[in-house]
């Protein structure tokens, strides 16, 4: 019996049509109207099972051992597992010890961090400006193996330094070198839904390139009055490497904004033998003798005129526009010009004040720190201390002044009264030229991104 359903089994499964076929025309043929078919899948299911198991090696491998040499370690050092290595990036901290730095790497390891600690070399690593990008390798039982740092010594500079500590023995070893670092060229596009900080960050844009876009198109935009929704930018930016990985973000070399359904476009550009500067792509310099903010994205907290004091309570004049911003947030100077006092000041606290040309001013108030001093030349972008509250203040802020003649101006228009700079010469608007035409190819590539969208 199961012989023959193995039989009826085999035929449906071969020729189902065939007998769907022979079906019909033997029922059609004898008339009947009514049939019945035995199960079949019982008696299948009943068959007993056997289950095969071979060793298949791969044939590559299989290959490498026929032809690999006769071992010659014992059984023990042949299976020994591979060391386990953990590797984890991260980068400097304004507010980082060593002990802080090493928990965030997963280091638990006290002869490294005693090591880090005292070692001339290894000083380099919490010295200087936060950002400094670190590799560390550990093993299982997260010991320090391999410490790497990275960074730039400058804004400017073309080589990186590298601090590299490993593991030697009982102790560690440390050295400073340095190494070409690489740049590459990237492009990113977003619409303004309500902020221009909201429309950045929904754009993954780098806040250091974020600060450059609402810079440089200051003078022609308000960000904070003229934004509407629907308003679009697009930009092109530098991205500093170093042996592959991301040291920092560079220069923005080229954008768009669309503010209005007006586009401002302008690419930097830089003549041999001159200062680069950013210019419109018909070769009119952008650059303005001041910036509108002392901080590199902010927002105001307190505008300039009459208020009511915040320590007092009075209503009296407010003689400059206040900026919040965390404690230690750089400071920087807003145009060319020479430090005319540094020190403190009553109610100022910490401040600074610039001597610009035209009889302009510039006080920075409420310092944390003073990075300058008195007959010190600094150029626009140079950082000159920290946000702070010092003097007569309720909250971390700097306090922005700008006069004029001795007499208090509003800050915000400082930009527009400023004025700017000479156009391109005729001698290298070839050049000039040949710039814009690669820019603008970039800027269309920047376009076919989905543009972010900031809710």
């Amino acid at each position: 019996m199961n012989e023959l359903a193995q039989q009826i089994k085999f035929i449906l499964q071969q020729y189902p049509k065939r007998f769907v076929a022979g079906l019909g025309a033997i029922l059609l043929g004898t008339g009947v109207t009514a049939f019945g078919v035995a199960p079949l899948e019982a008696q299948i299911s009943d068959l007993p099972v056997q289950q095969v198991v071979e060793q298949v090696p791969h044939a590559a491998l299989a290959a490498q051992l026929s032809a690999a040499p006769a071992a010659t370690g014992s059984p023990a050092e042949l299976q020994a597992p591979v060391p386990f290595v953990l590797f984890r990036t991260d980068v400097t901290r304004r507010n980082d010890t060593v002990q802080s730095l090493l928990q965030r790497l997963g280091v638990s390891d006290s002869a490294a961090l005693q090591f880090l600690r005292s070692h001339p070399d290894a000083a380099v690593l919490m010295r200087g400006p936060a950002g400094k990008l670190v590799r560390a390798e550990t093993d299982d039982d997260q010991r320090l193996l391999r410490l790497s740092v990275r960074w730039l010594p400058s804004n400017q500079a073309d080589t990186y330094q590298r601090l590299l500590i490993e593991r030697s023995g009982n102790g560690f070893v440390a050295r400073i070198d340095q190494g070409q670092s690489q740049r590459s060229v990237r492009v990113a596009s977003g619409a303004i839904r309500s902020t221009l900080f909201a429309a950045t960050e929904a754009a993954d844009l780098p806040d250091l390139v974020a600060s450059q876009l609402a810079d440089i198109f200051s003078g022609q935009i308000d960000f904070r009055r003229d934004l509407q929704r629907g308003d679009s930018f697009r930009v092109v930016y530098e991205a500093i490497e170093a042996e592959g990985e991301l040291l920092r973000y560079g220069r923005l070399l080229s954008a768009e904004f669309v503010n209005k359904g007006r586009p401002h476009q302008v690419l930097w550009f830089e003549a041999p033998g001159q200062p680069g500067a950013y210019f419109t792509f018909d070769g009119d310099s952008t650059r303005r003798a001041f910036l509108a903010s002392p901080l590199e994205f902010s927002r105001i907290s307190s505008g300039f005129g009459l208020r009511f004091h915040p320590v007092t309570g009075l209503r009296r004049p407010h003689l400059g526009v206040d900026f919040p911003a965390p404690i230690g947030t750089p400071v920087r100077s807003v145009g060319d010009g020479v430090v005319k006092f540094a020190g403190s000041q009553r109610g100022f606290g910490n401040v600074v004040f610039i001597q610009h040309r035209n009889n302009i001013v510039t006080v920075y108030a409420h310092l944390h720190r003073i990075d300058v001093r008195q007959g010190q030349s600094v150029a626009q972008s140079q950082y000159i201390g920290q946000v702070g509250c010092t003097g007569v203040c309720t909250g971390p802020h700097v306090h922005f002044e700008y006069r004029l003649n001795g007499i208090h101006r509003d800050p915000l228009l400082l930009v527009a009264e400023g004025g700017g700079s000479a156009p391109l010469s005729a001698a290298v608007r070839p050049a000039f030229q040949q710039a814009a035409a690669d820019m603008k190819q970039k800027l269309a590539a920047a376009s076919t991104l989905v543009q972010a969208s900031a809710q």
